[in-house]
């Protein structure tokens, strides 16, 4: 079924796999927790804005986007850089995923909704990543029905949708403190319904990841694809402590249907061996892929074995896309992966991107 088709005209929450017009990177800088390990985020994020500006177009937010595109220059050539538009912005830091727009779309225009972002429960300072899409929207870098919707925490890692009215997020993250109390799950189910115009939301009640400061984020842990598709992160060791909630997970997407009664097709991704960095261990997930146009760039972390399997299940997932790994190791030191650093916009045909 072609979501796109059957529902034009009506305003909803697109999947990631669906055409798209451009990806947000927020780009990291020395004024951030980055800076022990600049160079080599750096680095990495050059190769994500190397791969995504060769598929498409690629939007950068950095207080000195000159920055950036000298590094990506250097690495790919001043050609790529006709494919990529700046804004430059004062950031806390890098999670374009949990600062940026979620974008509805109704086939001819695309709805942006300006959640706010408080780090993660008021964890870190976010004032000014909370201000990048009001900035980003008077900027006209951005086109589409504006919604002001900052009187609720919501970040872009916390929901997974289908394109067709499913949206998946879990109990952990959405029900954590200092978010949106006093609502009720109840209130909350009822609040996204209606803002991401959604016909029901799905809650996963197990699943933590040691070291990931959002509180279970899905976008850690379960992932839609294309045909029904369920892929997520097991665990088949008992003493790795993250096996009871996963192994709880995996029991609980077992019971799950679709919207029309059916069970999903389920996917198992391997779950990286432990890394640790001065002595935390960080939250290494291969759950945490980005889909682009006409590829999927995938975490991996200087694991061969695991990688080629993540990459092997992801590729089933999404038959006829490149597979493109990325080499994460830099970004999980700050607890997040790929998918984490980047936030996209579906195509549309009108209020794209300049």
């Amino acid at each position: 079924m072609n979501a796109t088709a059957t529902t034009q005209g009506k305003w909803r929450l697109p999947a990631e796999w669906e055409p798209q017009e451009f990806v947000q990177l927020t780009w990291p800088h020395k004024d951030t927790d980055w800076l022990p390990v600049i160079d080599e985020i750096t680095a990495t994020y050059v190769e994500m804005a190397t791969e995504i500006a060769h598929r498409e177009r690629l939007l950068i937010v950095a207080p000195r986007p000159e920055e950036a595109l000298a590094a990506i220059s250097r690495a790919a050539g001043n050609g790529i850089l006709r494919n990529i538009s700046t804004l430059a912005c004062p950031t806390d830091d890098t999670w374009a995923r949990d600062h940026a727009f979620i974008s509805l779309t109704n086939g001819q225009g695309r709805r942006l909704l300006d959640f706010r972002f408080n780090g993660w429960g008021g964890k870190f300072e976010a004032e000014k990543d909370n201000a990048i899409n009001r900035k980003l929207y008077k900027s006209g870098l951005v086109g589409g029905e504006y919604a002001n919707l900052n009187g609720f925490v919501l970040e872009g890692g916390a929901i997974e949708s289908d394109g067709k009215g499913t949206v998946f997020t879990t109990t952990g993250c959405l029900l954590a403190p200092h978010r949106n109390q006093p609502m009720t799950q109840q209130d909350i189910d009822a609040y996204l319904r209606k803002t991401l115009c959604a016909e029901r939301i799905v809650w996963i009640d197990h699943g933590q990841l040691t070291g990931d400061d959002t509180d279970g984020h899905i976008d850690t842990l379960v992932r839609t694809a294309p045909g029904d598709t369920l892929l997520y992160v097991g665990c088949d060791d008992p003493e790795d402590e993250q096996y009871g909630e996963l192994q709880a997970m995996e029991q609980q997407l077992r019971t799950l249907t679709t919207a029309d009664s059916r069970p999903y097709r389920l996917l198992r991704l391997p779950m990286p061996r432990p890394i640790v960095r001065d002595g935390e261990r960080l939250p290494a997930t291969y759950a945490n892929f980005l889909v682009v146009n006409g590829a999927v760039l995938c975490p991996t972390y200087a694991q061969p074995d695991l990688d080629e399997e993540a990459a092997s299940i992801i590729g089933t997932a999404f038959p006829g896309r490149d597979i493109v790994c990325i080499d994460c190791r830099s970004v999980i030191v700050q607890h997040g992966s790929l998918h984490c650093c980047t936030m996209q916009y579906p195509k549309i045909q009108s209020g794209q991107l300049a």
